[in-house]
């Protein structure tokens, strides 16, 4: 339709036309793009197609219509773009550009006040674009752009142009791009040379060094065949040598023969007479048997007449009761003679020595074994396992056995105590270390007393008091056994 005036008073924005009346022109005399129709003094004339826009100007048209989309009123938006105009600046121009695209094509009114907001940021190149010309050192996508969106006379020659400026610098991106390719080319190609003129050194001088080798191996080929035929020669030699060296074993293996039936008689003889030595020593052991039962016999008559005579009697408590009990804060005092039956050893057969001995008491440092021997189980699992096992020795042998855990107070849940097996728990601020070495000390000077620990500290504390010490792993090896 055509327009007299350009805008109305409801667009004060529209600062296209005012750049067209500074330039002189009235605005009946201009003709304005409105919706690609144009207007003048003899009427409409046929709306003209959009031109195609090059992919960079239009995406700078999108640009600056969403970075002035939000500060348009709200009854000036359209409403396909009002929800763009909520949208983040980031995601503006790239989530919302068909339908910017779209509008800015279908609504001259909004491209027009679009235009207004962008040439207000643009300045002198927006006047100078609004004027139908731009300066040569301006950037051909943002004329095109202001272009589009403004529309003076000669808009499209201008996006033409600006096509054309953009494909000549396409066009020059791909010639520097080829020059670039082929410089790299050519770069390849004179190191391929160079290597190849460093390869082709190295192999004639592998070459040299082959040939030289080749000639060592003719020279070691030579003596290596000299060398095999004084090999033969000293084999036939050796061979000659053979022969009379088997003559003469054939003849010492005669006369070993006979020396060897010589041999057998003599070891005949010896036997008859060592058949008669064992008679004899058996004659003698029987007199040595008897003279020993009488000795024996004579010290346990002793022994009850001394018990008789002292009027001992039988014993409910022994001493690591009186420990456990009783003693449990006794200060430590060493028995006189204690030392005497210190022995240092870690050979775990001794372990089945010592309690073969009589009235033998085996004290066991309770975790100190359970976590060497099967320390994956539960403390429960450990310790049901120890004493079980300490139970089929306590049968075996008939030995008193004590066996000592950490631990403040007693656990219950406990399994029954097997006969002949003592569980004690250190108390409240005492260690199964400490109450070990109370044990040891409880006993009297001369019995038989069997520590197992591995802790060097425990064994070097019994040992000082009498006891043997052994590592836990002859009694593990002893549990292994049952």
């Amino acid at each position: 339709m055509p327009l007299t005036e350009p805008y109305d008073d409801h667009l004060p924005e529209e600062e296209p036309v005012a750049a067209v009346h500074d330039a002189g022109e009235s605005p009946h005399d201009a003709a304005v793009d409105v919706g690609g129709a144009r207007a003048g003094a003899d009427g409409p004339t046929a709306p003209e197609p959009e031109p195609v826009l090059p992919e960079p100007v239009r995406q700078r048209i999108v640009a600056l219509t969403a970075a002035v989309l939000p500060g348009l009123p709200a009854d000036e938006v359209p409403v396909p773009l009002r929800r763009v105009a909520k949208f983040a600046p980031n995601r503006r121009a790239r989530l919302g550009a068909p339908a910017i695209a779209a509008q800015l094509t279908a609504d001259p009114l909004f491209r027009q006040r679009i235009a207004a907001r962008v040439l207000a940021d643009a300045g002198d190149l927006g006047a100078a674009v609004v004027a139908g010309t731009a300066p040569a050192a301006a950037d051909p996508v943002e004329v095109a752009a202001l272009a589009y969106l403004t529309r003076p006379r000669g808009w499209r020659e201008l996006i033409e142009a600006s096509g054309a400026a953009v494909r000549a610098e396409a066009e020059s991106a791909v010639v520097a791009e080829l020059v670039r390719e082929a410089e790299q080319r050519a770069a390849r190609a004179e190191h391929d040379r160079a290597v190849a003129r460093v390869e082709a050194e190295k192999l004639r001088d592998e070459l040299a060094r082959v040939r030289e080798e080749l000639g060592q191996l003719r020279e070691e080929a030579r003596q290596l065949t000299r060398t095999l035929r004084e090999a033969q020669a000293r084999e036939r030699k050796a061979t000659e040598l053979l022969s009379t060296e088997r003559g003469r074993a054939a003849r010492a293996t005669a006369d070993a023969d006979a020396e060897l039936r010589r041999v057998r008689a003599r070891l005949a003889e010896a036997e008859s007479t060592a058949g008669m030595a064992r008679a004899t020593a058996k004659e003698a052991r029987s007199v040595d048997d008897a003279r020993l039962w009488l000795l024996l016999e004579t010290i346990g008559q002793a022994a009850v007449g001394l018990r008789r005579e002292l009027a001992l009697d039988p014993v409910e408590k022994l001493p690591a009761d009186f420990v456990a009990d009783a003693f449990a804060d006794q200060s430590a005092a060493t028995p006189a003679g204690a030392a005497a039956r210190a022995r240092d050893t870690d050979d775990p057969a001794r372990l089945d020595q010592l309690l073969a001995l009589p009235k033998a008491h085996l004290v066991v440092d309770g975790y100190n074994v359970t976590k060497r021997g099967f320390g994956e189980m539960s403390l429960e699992q450990q310790r049901k396992r120890l004493i079980s096992g300490l139970g089929g020795i306590a049968a075996q042998t008939g030995d008193e056995i004590t066996v000592v855990f950490d631990g403040a107070e007693r656990i219950h849940g406990l399994p029954p105590t097997p006969r002949g097996v003592r569980v004690l728990f250190s108390r409240k601020g005492e260690t199964a270390d400490e109450l070990i070495r109370r044990l040891v000390r409880a006993e009297p000077p001369g019995r038989t007393v069997v520590v197992v620990s591995s802790d060097r500290e425990v064994a070097d504390g019994v040992r000082r008091h009498g006891a043997y010490p052994l590592g836990a792993d002859s009694l593990l090896r002893r549990l292994s056994r049952s």
